[in-house]
């Protein structure tokens, strides 16, 4: 049976050259960087050698890239620690109903220590309109978190824009780019962000490694507190191998930037204009042009998100839904729901993500499977 793999926006398979990079350092050079003897200060090298390539690939200065364990902890680490840091001008924070859960519940859990958190709505396309988030500013307001782009839906938001507002209140700024780097060029200077989360397996490193940019002069609270590592600001042994395979799968990205985005935009268009021919009532969900290049949502009738995830299952495709299990229940994507679908064609949500290893041919393997499953009426 062929098998597909259609949800990049998930992770990515870790590219050869990355694994390469890193077997070094799980092998002879294994010393711990915070150690003094030469096996530590070989992997301390590495390290720093990792921290200025990425600086580069986002033209800002080596000190201000801080390695984590994920997306995730850049996430709450950002969030809790810019807040907890810059309390003293004000304990308010804007954010959108749309971002990452880490960022989401990192809010709500800030909320439950005395700030007060704005949730921007957004349109049918999954966009924060700039007019509401200046409306929303306070005097009080210290950080502005929204998202580079979507997960779910792929949207891209006016980051620039939004970085420009925040520069003229003289609010801080930060973006969870964890789906947009590597899909997308980010000069993190040019656009005047003040943070930033990232993730190496979303653009072919490792699982376990992240980074949190951090633009220099900003005060920022430990969300970590032991070691003395990343500047005294992040304790903890540093994954010595994970952060030089980041640094090689970004470098690799970023080179062949141009061919993947044209690629994947040629697949994601070609999606969006044969899937929504198979039935009736499919409908996309985010914007059609200001969204990632490898990423379509859509919303199919009759049937749900999870349902339709078995059925491609079975015949070797992989893709996500756009529900989220809990322990009691499957709820609707709290995304769809914020851009104003029903609960129903919410549940009926599925996402596919192309990658760089993705053909016409899964293309239409795709198209093939969704037209038999749709012209099966003792399915639906």
């Amino acid at each position: 049976m062929k098998k597909i793999y259609l949800d990049h926006a998930a992770t990515t398979r870790t590219r050869p050259e990355a694994i390469e990079a890193m077997l070094p350092y799980l092998n002879n050079f294994y010393g711990n960087a915070a150690s003094i003897y030469e096996l530590g200060r070989q992997s301390k090298k590495a390290i720093e050698t990792a921290r200025e390539k990425i600086a580069g690939l986002f033209n800002v200065q080596p000190k201000e890239i801080f390695f984590t364990s994920s997306g995730t902890e850049a996430d709450n680490w950002a969030i809790k620690g810019l807040a907890y840091a810059n309390q003293k001008k004000g304990k308010h924070i804007i954010t959108s109903k749309i971002e990452h859960h880490a960022v989401l519940h990192s809010c709500q859990f800030l909320e439950k220590n005395g700030f007060e958190v704005t949730y921007l709505p957004v349109n049918s396309d999954g966009l924060i309109s700039i007019a509401d988030l200046e409306k929303a500013i306070r005097k009080d307001t210290v950080l502005i978190s929204i998202m580079f782009a979507n997960n779910e839906v792929g949207t891209i938001q006016p980051v620039s824009e939004i970085a420009k507002l925040a520069d003229r209140y003289n609010i801080i700024f930060h973006t969870d780019a964890v789906q947009v780097v590597g899909n997308l060029e980010i000069d993190a200077n040019k656009l005047s962000l003040d943070a930033m989360s990232i993730s190496a397996h979303k653009f072919g490193g490792p699982k376990g490694v992240g980074a949190l940019y951090l633009r220099d002069g900003i005060k920022i609270e430990n969300l970590l507190h032991g070691g003395s590592q990343e500047r005294d600001l992040r304790a903890g042994t540093q994954n010595v191998a994970g952060i030089v395979a980041m640094a090689k799968a970004l470098e690799l990205a970023i080179n062949d930037l141009k061919n993947h985005q044209h690629k994947l935009t040629l697949l994601r268009d070609r999606a969006i204009l044969e899937i929504p021919k198979i039935t009736k009532g499919i409908k996309l969900n985010g914007h059609r042009e200001k969204r990632l290049a490898g990423n379509i949502n859509f919303s199919f009738p009759k049937i749900s998100g999870d349902s339709l995830l078995m059925m491609l299952d079975m015949k070797g495709i992989a893709a996500s839904s756009g529900s989220a299990c809990s322990a009691l229940s499957i709820e609707p994507s709290h995304v769809l729901l914020a851009m104003g679908l029903d609960r129903q064609m919410a549940k009926n949500a599925i996402r596919f993500t192309f990658g760089d290893e993705n053909t016409d041919e899964d293309l239409d393997y795709l198209l093939a499977v969704l037209r038999e499953i749709f012209s099966n009426t003792n399915i639906l």
